[in-house]
């Protein structure tokens, strides 16, 4: 299992720029522990105050919000090994989540300590002790990769109020699509599933299914679960 740990921290935005022997040590620190959580356990309550940072090893969290009538929303899914939730909240003072999360199947989340990533240690506290220098290094490392983390969520932010910002639901599809990656054909993998896509979009999925399919027998697009193909780009163009 560490070996599997090690293997997925490598591939993460937080562990860029780490040898292996950092990557022994972040995992040996005190800080950094290993949790299971059953299906259907809470992670975090809504209101609780940020302590750590998570990330996915195996299994999946559901993020959800209770409204004041009873009702809960679904905001989104984490189902990829190596995926980072939970840090903007350690840097804003004084802060609770404002949502909840929980274990949709048995999950096991690697956390990270608050005070391993916004504390610094004192000068003496350094000198002549190799595990306070490794420490340090660590912690440097990691505020460097969480300030590109969070600058990556930043612009992806500002895409997704250009794609609210869209007078129609057409539009936003295609404001949407336009910022996918795309292959060479005109082809995109969508990144989410048709139910996560609909909640970005802020629209319920049976519209987005309706629209898709309408733009597909309009010849703009062609459509296979996950996979769209722009089929006449132009068109598309018209509506952004």
């Amino acid at each position: 299992m560490r070996e599997e740990i090690k293997a997925q921290l490598r591939e993460t935005s937080l562990a860029q720029g780490m040898t292996d022997g950092d990557i022994e040590a972040l995992l040996a620190s005190s800080q950094v522990r290993l949790v299971r959580y059953k299906k259907g356990e809470i992670i975090f309550h809504e209101g609780d105050v940020p302590e750590r940072l998570f990330l996915l090893v195996s299994g999946a969290v559901r993020i959800l919000k209770d409204t004041y009538s009873g009702r809960q929303i679904f905001l989104g899914e984490i189902r990829k090994p190596g995926v980072m939730f939970g840090e903007v909240y350690l840097f804003i003072e004084r802060h609770a989540y404002d949502m909840f999360t929980q274990a949709l199947v048995p999950t096991e989340l690697l956390e990270i300590s608050n005070r391993m990533l916004t504390q610094g240690a004192a000068p003496e506290e350094t000198v002549g002790e190799e595990d306070d220098r490794q420490r340090v290094r660590l912690q440097g490392i990691l505020q460097r990769n969480l300030l590109h983390d969070f600058a990556r969520k930043a612009y992806q932010m500002n895409n997704m109020m250009k794609v609210l910002a869209s007078g129609s639901l057409r539009g936003k599809i295609a404001r949407y699509l336009m910022l996918q990656p795309q292959a060479d054909d005109g082809r995109i993998r969508l990144p989410e599933s048709r139910e996560s896509t609909a909640i970005y979009l802020a629209v319920s999925r049976p519209a987005l299914s309706r629209e898709l399919s309408a733009m597909q027998k309009e010849g703009i697009l062609s459509v296979e679960s996950r996979t769209i193909h722009i089929l006449d780009r132009e068109r598309l163009e018209v509506y952004l």
